[in-house]
């Protein structure tokens, strides 16, 4: 299953309300969220994909994915985090197949090699096998200590598949500060945290109706009434009486039996302006440009504009220059964390014609 329900409020202004970033190509011609069905779909059939989004971007999902079936595309009736998502696709998956093994990943990432990421991803899957009960993730090499991201602290290595190394959990860690990020880094114990998974539904299913009884009982309900006239009623009912909780902080961080996949490929979450830069090639001066642009003395920005505008600049250095639309983004690059809040105030402004 694919997770495409964020808002992506930090590549503002691309992103908007009603095409927030899993639908952008920011990294070629297709959308993340294309890339995403395109990475699994050469080892799992169309017909056994599913894609959870908000209800209010459902018709834009199935417009994207026009060979995948409209009734795989889930449109959920408000925002509850990976938690709520990831029980409900089990709770489904299962109500077909209480057998089957099952991905999660999100849809607004960016992994190359492909054949990697395949690879891995076939590794997990015979883990998932040999490991019924086990919950499986996959874990990023560091290659700068992040304080944006998750940390996984591996244990025992557990074997080795295809050249693909599989630890045991020991510990999950929240976002760390500065100085902690660096001793995660120099201490080759640590991944970061992907947020893709692998398991068995059963073994999922299990683990949810130790931790979170009720977030268990609520999906199978929605699964129960699936194919039912009831199915919409049941589903808000339920859906939006569950907390908001991610899938880590629900299961992961609590289940006895969790390993992690040493990822092989490379992996960017995408999640801000600054991404681009570690997924296009810079010019002479350090910047990195989408679009048409004339500068002097212009270095170390990002610059995006929509085909046919022009983005001219003189003596800048170091900003984020974002055109799209009805909108133009200027801003330090070093305060890109806080395009949300320039988002919220918008709203509190009353410019959500602009969102």
């Amino acid at each position: 299953m694919i997770m495409a329900g964020g808002g992506g409020t930090r590549f503002w202004p691309r992103s908007r309300q009603q095409r927030p970033k899993q639908f952008l190509a920011l990294t070629g011609d297709r959308t993340l969220l294309q890339l995403a069905v395109d990475r699994l779909e050469a080892q799992v059939p169309l017909e056994q994909t599913w894609v959870f989004t908000s209800i209010a971007h459902r018709e834009e999902t199935i417009c994207q994915l026009p060979s995948l079936a409209p009734e795989r595309v889930v449109g959920e009736p408000c925002i509850r985090d990976t938690g709520p998502c990831i029980a409900m696709a089990a709770a489904l998956i299962a109500r077909e197949d209480p057998g089957a093994v099952m991905a999660v990943t999100p849809a607004d990432h960016a992994i190359e090699p492909v054949p990697e990421f395949r690879r891995a991803l076939q590794v997990a899957e015979q883990m998932a096998t040999q490991h019924p009960a086990a919950l499986i993730t996959f874990g990023i090499t560091p290659t700068f200590p992040a304080t944006g991201y998750g940390y996984i602290q591996r244990g025992p290595e557990l074997t080795v598949r295809q050249g693909v190394s599989v630890y045991r959990v020991q510990s999950f860690h929240e976002k760390p500060d500065a100085e902690r990020a660096e001793q995660y880094l120099a201490s080759g114990q640590f991944f970061w945290n992907s947020g893709i998974f692998v398991w068995r539904v059963s073994a999922i299913l299990a683990e949810l109706g130790k931790q979170r009884p009720e977030m268990r009982a609520a999906v199978q309900r929605i699964a129960e009434t699936w194919a039912t006239p009831q199915r919409d009623l049941v589903l808000k009912r339920e859906f939006e009486g569950l907390q908001r909780i991610s899938i880590d902080y629900a299961v992961m961080e609590h289940a006895r039996e969790v390993l992690v996949v040493q990822a092989p490929y490379r992996w960017d979450d995408v999640g801000s302006w600054l991404a681009l830069e570690r997924l296009h090639p810079q010019d002479a001066e350090g910047n990195t440009v989408l679009g048409t642009h004339a500068g002097l003395k212009t270095r170390g920005c990002v610059i995006v504009a929509e085909s046919g505008q022009l983005i001219a600049t003189v003596g800048v250095e170091n900003l984020l220059i974002i055109q799209d639309g009805n909108a133009t983004l200027v801003a330090d690059r070093r305060e890109e964390a806080t395009i949300k809040q320039l988002v919220e105030l918008l709203k509190q402004k009353g410019l959500e014609k602009y969102l």
